[in-house]
């Protein structure tokens, strides 16, 4: 519906004389009526006859004259006549909250009285479904045609503010949102009418003049600079002007309001690309009617502070248009002259940040170095607030000086002549950045200095060698310092105060640490071997100082700052490394924290450990000790595991040692499951490097004691409790045999590839992980004769062997035979989705063999036949058992397509399987199944039932895919349909532009929202791309959009 009225002119002696400006075509209120009383103190003012009262824009203004003109009695709509008191929701409007309440939405089209009923509804009714059908309705009517009408009814000064703001909002919304329904001629009408409600809500509700403001501010977005040229000068002039009976303080606050939001919305609005541009040049002209007038406010000495607050605001708004930062120069500088009143600080950090962080500020090198000084300035007041603990301002001038440093540190370096003002600004962010106090408990200020010191490095390195010189000299030092200060900075509290922070604080410390140690690695790259140097001195000095005790905190700090360079930085070359590790036992380790971070330290040396395996003896010993103390779980296991794997051919000597301790924390269970499978993972890695009868008896002391509980627990009953047992020994078993691998082998390939190989043929003999498997595939099929029909028992078990193929590779073919059998059997009976995934890696293994094809072949033929009977009974409760499927036939067909030769396997059935699981709800099972006809289609030249199947059927999936595209399935999953389409376009274009022709005739397949010259383009484009594949997404994406009818919204633009 267009933005319509028919309006009727009052004159001033009271005739109404008539003429239609565009007609109405809302439905009226029935129980308006026109009522005129009084004589006119304004000539012009507009009233409506009675029929058309709420498409009115002008008749519910506020008016400055009186008596008022137009009410109904029915609605209260309008103004009330003089002497009738005003009424509210609660009491005016109980027969439409009656009928509302009885009849629901559906049968209330939008008008005032309704949405003043749902608005009651929304804010007081308890029962929550029906404050969530108010709030529904409301958004409905918001956007609605009759929103033109309502709206500004709801504004009408007898409406509580929440009516009055809901009808603001709907006004924006019509604006912003349906600007083309308003008609050209009527753009001057309702900017005087905006500008007539912003006067009356001056001295009102601040959220309804907030939003009053936005409205404008989008009428004005949508009008400059063609219809409304120069809009901001009116706007200023308008509320320059005297008269209204509106002070001249409200006023101004509004016209500060209206000139803050005006930048807001334009970066808000929806505006096209094009326009955005023409509106940004026309906005930027106006800031010169805006500055003076901020300047103005800002300096006259009887401003009142919620005007200069509201001027900061207002600037701050302005500089994000990319306003030239020597435009705003003289207001900036008035922003630092009221840092000092506490109650404009806030709002003058905000305008102060907001101009210099823009990215063109930095041409402006001459006022970026008068912004120096002012920032040097506030050392005091930094100062100052920091020892009265006034976190808030130190917060506020950190922000300002980093703000400065970090956007314009390499204009500031080049500016020579004054290195020594710029050395004082990386000084005053250096006193930030260890500002007294532990974070965040005391502060939280320094946390936002450290990517400044990224930044300054970064434009210090990329000089050329001779000026990079200069300033390494100048900034070495200046980076040293930064090192102690960080290591003070990342010190924990004492125990008792860090006893007392609760545990959201101690994680954003941990956090805080991380920073601070992601820093020093970066900052190594600077200092270089020296800062290990540096570090080992002091922690030299700081545990062979007897005479001088020292903190714990100290040493751990030192240890830490090791630590964060060593896990990221190569220091095998570091001639300070053998120091450190000779230093560590001397340490006096009386600490949790220490501790971890000594395991952690020692952790991040396994590299170096593993080139100087002599240094193993001063360490491994604390390793091993750790491994006791629960508190240390995380921090000893995962160091013995890091050991475990670079170290491995240096720990034979120590092998019995590192089982013995190990199996008795596993024995005394004193560490969590995860932290249980890591241990069983670092034995893996030291029994492979072990010789097999050392591995053979190792693996018989380790596991028998989980054997013989597994043989008892597969001796009970099931219940809860001997499942979770179950669960965990065949957990510690399946991590063992993921590491256990007596032979290298090159990196794994993706299942896409062929199957990884290994690089030196195996010692001769069985496989260890081969005989401990055989040796317990008997308790483990009585476990699952038990345990079948639970899937985490049976995941747990597929897990031992699926791990074991992966880690043995084709050392696994001895069990190939049994496992197949086995895996048959489960999956006949209980049909689960991790025998599934099995059966895929022993396809992907194994298939291409010929002395293991029959059983696999065998394995696969039946798991299909099962499944197969899975999806005539119905398969949507199966959706995991439907994508393991999809994913083990795309599998075979990748590997072995001679699988698809067996007369026993039914292609027919398994192609309309794919068919049915491209509906599936589940994108991971959409995916999959893509995949499976992605690697299908391929193999319609060389499987002939594969080529029987397609040619009898394609049309069917071409339908499937089309239905998907048209927005059966989410549009994420667009880039895997055309997939499909290509690979059909490829490999079966003949057949394709066949069915593409009858597939889409259908009127309203695969949108109704498509045409025939839409569907007629789409085949053309698909049908011309047979190599380029991007190019087929980005068709397909296209038309999804079309189908969907989002094409060129702006939704679909931020997808």
């Amino acid at each position: 519906m267009s933005y319509s009225l028919k309006e009727w002119e009052v004159n001033t002696d009271g005739r109404i004389s008539g003429h239609e400006a565009f007609k109405s075509s809302g439905n009226p209120c029935q129980h308006c009526k026109l009522r005129v009383s009084g004589a006119m103190e304004t000539s012009g003012r507009i009233a409506t006859t009675a029929d058309t009262l709420e498409f009115t824009v002008e008749n519910v203004e506020k008016s400055r004259f009186s008596p008022r003109i137009v009410y109904c009695e029915r609605t209260g709509l309008g103004d009330a006549p003089i002497g009738q008191p005003e009424r509210r929701l609660t009491s005016h409007y109980e027969a439409d909250i009656e009928r509302w309440s009885t009849h629901g939405p559906r049968k209330s089209q939008p008008c005032a009285i309704t949405c003043c009923a749902a608005l009651h509804q929304l804010y007081y009714d308890p029962n929550i479904e029906n404050k969530n059908l108010a709030q529904k309705w409301l958004m409905q009517a918001q956007v609605s045609p009759q929103a033109w009408q309502f709206c500004w009814a709801l504004l009408s000064p007898d409406k509580v503010p929440e009516i009055q703001y809901f009808g603001a909002s709907a006004l924006h919304t019509k604006i912003s949102r349906y600007w083309g329904d308003i008609p050209t001629d009527q753009y001057e009408s309702l900017k005087s009418q905006l500008f007539s409600q912003i006067a009356c809500f001056s001295s009102g509700s601040k959220m309804v003049l907030t939003r009053l403001c936005v409205a404008l501010a989008s009428l004005a977005l949508n009008t400059m600079p063609e219809a409304w040229p120069g809009a901001v000068a009116e706007m200023v002039r308008v509320f320059q002007e005297e008269g209204g009976g509106v002070d001249g303080r409200a006023r101004c606050l509004a016209l500060l309001e209206l000139l803050t939001v005006l930048p807001e919305e334009f970066h808000t609005s929806r505006l096209p690309q094009y326009r955005k541009g023409q509106v940004r040049g026309a906005l930027g002209r106006e800031w010169g009617s805006v500055c003076p007038l901020l300047q103005q406010l800002l300096c006259r000495a009887d401003s009142p502070g919620a005007v200069k607050a509201r001027v900061l605001r207002c600037l701050s708004s302005w500089v994000m248009l990319d306003v030239p930062l020597n435009e705003s120069e003289s207001l900036v500088h008035d922003c630092f002259s009221a840092l000092p009143d506490p109650e404009l600080f806030d709002t003058a950090v905000e305008a102060i940040v907001n101009a210099i962080s823009q990215p063109d500020s930095q041409r402006y090198v001459n006022t970026l170095l008068k912004l120096v000084p002012l920032v040097l300035a506030l050392q005091e007041q930094l100062r100052e607030a920091v020892q009265s603990g006034d976190m808030e301002t130190c917060h506020g001038i950190c922000r300002i000086v980093v703000t400065l440093g970090e956007n314009h540190s390499r204009t500031l370096l080049e500016q020579v002549d004054h290195w020594q003002s710029f050395l004082a600004l990386v000084n005053m962010i250096m006193f930030c950045t260890g500002i007294p106090g532990h974070y965040p408990v005391n502060e939280t200020t320094s946390s936002l200095t450290l990517t400044f010191w990224y930044t300054l490095q970064d434009e210090i390195m990329s000089f050329e060698s001779e000026r990079q010189a200069v300033y390494l000299q100048v900034y070495r030092p200046v980076y040293f310092q930064l090192v102690d200060v960080l290591l003070h900075k990342a010190q924990f509290p004492s125990d008792q105060e860090y006893a007392s922070w609760s545990s959201d604080e101690k994680e954003q410390f941990r956090i805080y640490r991380v920073d601070i140690s992601d820093t020093l690695m970066y900052v190594y790259e600077m200092l270089g071997a020296e800062l290990l140097s540096n570090l080992y001195e002091k922690l030299g000095r700081l545990l062979t100082n007897t005479e001088q005790p020292t903190s714990w905190q100290h040493t751990e700090a030192l240890l830490y700052g090791f630590q964060s360079i060593a896990e990221t930085i190569d220091v095998n070359y570091s001639d300070v490394i053998p120091g450190l590790i000779g230093l560590i036992p001397r340490i006096n380790i009386n600490n949790v924290q220490l501790a971890d971070t000594v395991m952690f330290t020692i952790g991040a040396l396994a590299e170096w450990l593993a080139d100087h395996p002599v240094m193993l003896s001063s360490v491994l010993p604390l390793v091993l000790q750790a491994l006791g103390n629960p508190d240390l779980s995380v921090s000893s296991v995962s160091t013995l595991k890091k050991i475990c794997r670079e170290c491995k051919y240096d720990l034979p000597p120590y092998a019995t040692n590192i089982v013995a301790v190990s199996q008795e924390v596993l024995i005394k269970q004193i560490h969590k499951t995860s932290q249980c499978m890591w241990l069983m993972q670092a034995l893996g890695f030291l029994l492979s490097a072990l010789p097999v009868e050392e591995i053979l008896r190792n693996l018989h002391s380790l596991i028998t004691p989980y054997i013989q509980q597994l043989e008892k627990l597969a001796d009970e009953t099931p219940n809860p409790s001997n499942k979770l047992a179950i669960i965990h020994i065949l957990g510690l078993l399946s991590n063992l045999f993921t590491t256990l691998d007596i032979s290298k082998q090159d990196d794994e390939s993706g299942e896409g590839s062929a199957p990884p190989v290994k690089t030196t043929p195996p010692p001769p003999g069985p496989n260890p992980v081969v005989v401990v498997l055989q040796q317990v595939f008997a308790l483990i099929q009585t476990v699952l004769s038990k345990w079948l029909n639970d899937s985490q028992v049976v995941e747990a078990v597929c897990a031992i062997f699926e791990k074991s193929v992966k880690t043995l590779l084709h050392d696994f073919a001895p069990m190939v035979s049994q496992l197949s059998e086995m895996l048959g059997q489960m999956y006949s009976t209980i049909p689960q989705a991790s025998a599934l995934d099995l059966t895929r890696q022993m396809v992907h293994i194994f298939a291409s063999q010929t002395d293991h094809f029959p059983p696999i072949k065998a394995l696969f033929e039946l798991v299909t036949s099962v499944t197969l009977s899975i999806f005539q009974q119905g398969p949507r409760d199966h959706p995991d058992i439907v994508d393991s499927f999809m994913q083990l036939q795309a599998q075979a067909l990748k590997r072995k397509p001679d699988l698809f030769l067996s007369e026993s396997l039914d292609v027919k059935a398994v192609f309309h399987c794919g068919i049915l699981s491209l509906k599936f709800p589940e994108a991971p099972t959409v995916k999959s199944t893509c995949l499976f006809f992605t690697e299908l289609l391929p193999h319609c030249s060389d499987v002939p039932p594969v080529a029987r199947v397609v040619q009898e059927d394609g049309k069917v999936l071409l339908q499937a895919v089309l239905e998907g595209i048209g927005g059966g399935v989410s549009r994420s999953l667009m880039d895997q349909f055309a997939e499909v389409l290509f690979s059909m376009n490829k490999h079966c274009f003949a057949l394709l532009s066949l069915w593409l022709k009858e597939a889409l005739q259908p009127p309203g397949f695969p949108s109704v929202r498509l045409t025939a010259e839409q569907k007629d383009t789409f085949s053309q484009q698909i049908l011309r791309e047979r190599v380029n594949k991007r190019r087929v997404k980005d068709i397909v994406k296209e038309f999804t959009l079309v189908c969907r009818g989002l094409h060129g919204t702006e939704y679909a633009a931020e997808y």
